[in-house]
């Protein structure tokens, strides 16, 4: 006899069908490049973040430890080193003597997006030093720290506005591979920028008064020159900086009335960088540009350390902190690091493997625990199905919206799973239980049980998507998305499988 499949049983198979499209096994080799220092030789040659890397001077790279070997190798050359590196995008071929300051990872092997509890790295929860904030200034502060993290070349940011069950609205800032202290740099200062010529301020950081600042160009962005200072060295830098046409105008009004200094080169005042209220640095002013509105000048600044290179590092991290607060002004309001985490990218592997092989187990268990109670193999298969079915319908739709899968996240698909087989065996208690009543009956009773369940439990969901500053947001979206493809789909057919089991 030909069994013939009902509709929800068919709407079942097509989900899981769409569900794995949306995941997307892939089978490609190579590494993905988390990140790349914007001063990097690779930059000018169009490598950036989220390309592939395939091959490294005509070797294959599939795994982190090609890639490893391939730099190791590269490293071992004296002198300046040529280096060809193929990406999916990209094919580039540098001569240097300095780092590619690359960050990679392992390319993924799905399209489902892991979150920071999985990665590791840093995450804060920050709170703006006001009293009150509106959305619209919230998502403002939002969007200013994502220019800065992207100025400094980091793929693996995710900034989102938070908001707890009080109001109190805040800024949740993820970094993977980041370290705390990192983190704390990058978020901690307003970072306001000031030039100013005696006590007037001829223009700040942001695109009121910069057109655009010089990053990877050595002609107009270098370190000058390092010199033993001391017990080390101090490097030098300059760049270039283009102002607006209200900003140059700004700068010929304070300079139109100053006078030469003794040597009659420079103007009797200097141009005074300050950071955060803070004088940074001071630098003279040529006769020539006295009153004069023009558009491009020259910052400079320097770096020390206790070796050369130490003192090449700080001088290009200080120049592009300057870069970077030039470029997308200072932040509005001051911010408050209320919760700073670091995670082990090792712990979370290993725990997301342990709870992994732990929902699989469970879900043997209660079939067998089903089969022994009811003496249904079919019922029991049945069962296992349904809840592995869940388990990938839950997966799809969570790489489908792109949600990053943290630890909260799979403790609510663990939570979805044991709803899920609860509802089940009601399926199969009520099919089982009063003989008066037809098969049709006894699944629509069980069926009123699953959804004011369904209900009560999403009624309680809701308030936690915002609890904890929304730190349990992946726990609630989770539960949300399994219990309510458990309702609309896999149920139904789970209840069609037993009607004809029963039947």
């Amino acid at each position: 006899m030909k069994l013939k499949l009902s509709l929800r049983i068919w709407i079942l198979i097509v989900a899981i069908v769409l569900a794995l499209l949306a995941i997307k096994p892939s089978f490609s080799s190579g590494v993905v490049i988390k990140s790349i220092d914007s001063d990097s030789p690779l930059v000018k040659e169009g490598v950036t973040s989220g390309q592939v890397i395939k091959a490294i001077n005509g070797k294959p790279i599939k795994t982190l430890d090609d890639y490893a070997k391939a730099l190791e190798e590269i490293n071992s050359q004296p002198g300046e080193k040529r280096v060809e590196i193929v990406t999916d995008k990209a094919q580039a071929v540098v001569l240097t003597n300095q780092s590619l300051g690359l960050s990679v990872g392992p390319l993924p092997r799905t399209n489902i997006q892991t979150g920071l509890d999985l990665q590791g790295g840093a995450r804060a929860l920050v709170k703006p030093d006001v009293e009150h904030i509106s959305e619209e200034e919230m998502q403002k502060l939002v969007d200013i720290s994502r220019n800065r993290f992207n100025v400094y070349g980091l793929s693996d940011v995710s900034i989102k506005a938070v908001t707890d069950l009080e109001g109190n609205r805040f800024m949740l800032i993820e970094v993977a591979g980041a370290t705390p202290d990192n983190l704390r740099d990058l978020i901690s200062q307003q970072g306001k920028f000031e030039a100013k010529v005696g006590n007037v301020t001829v223009f700040e950081g942001g695109k009121q008064d910069i057109a655009d600042v010089c990053r990877n160009d050595a002609s107009c962005a270098t370190i000058e020159s390092c010199l033993p200072s001391g017990q080390g060295f101090v490097c030098r830098y300059r760049f270039a900086v283009y102002l607006t046409e209200a900003a140059a105008k700004k700068h010929a009004a304070a300079t139109a009335n100053l006078s030469l200094d003794s040597s009659g080169r420079y103007l009797n005042e200097s141009l005074h960088l300050f950071i955060d209220d803070k004088e940074v640095d001071s630098l003279l002013i040529g006769a020539s540009l006295r009153g004069r509105a023009t558009t491009q000048i020259s910052i400079q600044g320097s770096g020390a350390g206790p070796t050369r290179e130490a003192a090449i590092k700080a001088a290009r991290a200080s120049m592009n902190r300057l870069q970077t607060i030039l470029l997308t002004g200072s932040l509005p309001y001051k911010l408050e690091i209320v919760k700073l985490d670091t995670i082990s990218p090792s712990l979370g592997t290993d725990f997301t493997y342990a709870v992994f092989i732990a929902a699989i187990a469970a879900i043997f268990s209660v079939s067998l625990i089903v089969f022994a109670r009811y003496r249904k193999i079919k019922a029991s298969l049945a069962l296992l199905l349904t809840s592995f079915s869940e388990l990938i319908i839950i997966l799809g739709v969570a790489a489908l919206i792109r949600w990053n899968l943290d630890l909260p996240s799979i403790a609510g698909i663990l939570a979805t799973i044991g709803t899920g087989v609860d509802q089940q065996v009601i399926i199969l208690d009520e099919a089982g239980g009063r003989r008066e009543l037809s098969i049709k009956e006894k699944i629509k009773r069980a069926t009123w049980i699953i959804l004011s369940a369904y209900l009560t439990l999403v009624a309680a969901m809701v308030p936690l998507y915002w609890a904890g500053a929304g730190l349990f947001k992946g726990f609630a979206i989770t539960t949300i998305i399994g219990v309510t493809a458990g309702v609309l789909i896999t149920r139904p057919a789970f209840a069609d499988i037993i009607k004809r089991i029963e039947s």
